[in-house]
């Protein structure tokens, strides 16, 4: 079994496959967990919470810092495991609670996550009675952290951070690995980049998070994906990183974003041409024409 790691005081990382869950607080303390990674993991996390804050302990809570699939995954199976409530803003209930699918990703800004971002659930869920709009006080196992609203990636993505020592979890208002390489992503290597390019469905406003973000001057960040980073030079290194940002050169929500509200997606740019399903089907047709070929020839000897 996996281990929690120590990023900070307080605060377990878990990484599980390619996306990141984090578990907040100490042993015999209200804790929370934040993020629920993939479909199918809930009993890796809850053998992993049991480990960590003893056994028959549960969280006060599920936060969600959006809810796309590699986010959510587990979330209803340990909310109701724990029967716990499951915490989102707003904005992210519609696509929680199965009133509207997300604005589809945009597989031409090109990259290796673009390429996968073909073969990858991107609709909404139904999490039930369990989702509840994220309060705007206190959070019930999160003491002394706060959520700001950091949108683009989703319509509702927020980050969470903890003021007192500048401790950030960014969900994936950006990565700490580069997510649009081959290489990047197979070596995991830790590198301030976009996250998950081909679903930002706002090019603008994952812009204006990012440098939020950077305001906040912090000394570590975890984010959902990519091993957390840390240091003294972190807070000019997040800064660099937001001076750089800049939107991919071309893709659908590059000039104009998806137009959302409180229901759900109101209204899409048009999706650019995507030549890749027609190159794999038409490799996929050569093959079969030259498999039946083959075939025939062998009929014909025969």
């Amino acid at each position: 079994m996996k281990s929690l790691e120590r990023i900070a005081p307080e605060v377990g990382w878990l990484p599980i496959s390619f996306v990141n869950t984090y578990f907040i607080g100490r042993p015999g303390e209200p804790w929370a967990l934040v993020d629920a990674g993939l479909p199918g993991s809930a009993s890796q996390i809850f053998e992993i919470a049991q480990a960590r804050f003893g056994a028959g302990s549960r969280p006060e809570a599920i936060y969600l810092t959006h809810g796309h699939f590699d986010h959510r995954g587990a979330a209803l199976s340990l909310a109701n495991k724990w029967n716990v409530p499951i915490y989102a803003h707003r904005m992210e209930i519609p696509y929680l609670t199965g009133r509207s699918a997300y604005p589809p990703p945009d597989p031409t800004v090109g990259g290796a996550m673009a390429f996968l971002s073909r073969f990858l659930p991107s609709g909404g869920c139904d999490l039930g009675g369990r989702v509840r709009e994220l309060p705007a006080g206190d959070l019930p196992g999160l003491d002394g952290w706060g959520w700001m609203e950091t949108p683009g990636h989703s319509p509702g993505h927020v980050s969470y951070c903890r003021p007192s020592d500048r401790v950030l979890i960014a969900g994936d208002a950006f990565a700490t690995m580069d997510m649009d390489s081959w290489m990047g992503m197979i070596s995991a290597k830790q590198r301030l980049a976009p996250a998950g390019r081909p679903f930002n469905c706002d090019w603008e406003a994952t812009r204006r998070s990012v440098h939020q973000l950077a305001d906040l001057r912090p000394n570590v960040v975890g984010c959902g994906h990519g091993i957390p980073m840390g240091g003294r030079d972190l807070p000019d290194r997040v800064q660099q990183f937001a001076d750089r940002f800049a939107p991919p050169p071309r893709g659908r929500y590059v000039e104009t974003p998806a137009r959302v509200d409180e229901s759900g997606v109101v209204a899409l740019p048009p999706a650019p041409f995507d030549p890749v399903p027609l190159v794999t089907a038409g490799a996929l047709l050569l093959a079969g024409m030259a498999l039946g070929s083959g075939l025939i020839e062998k009929q014909l000897r025969d």
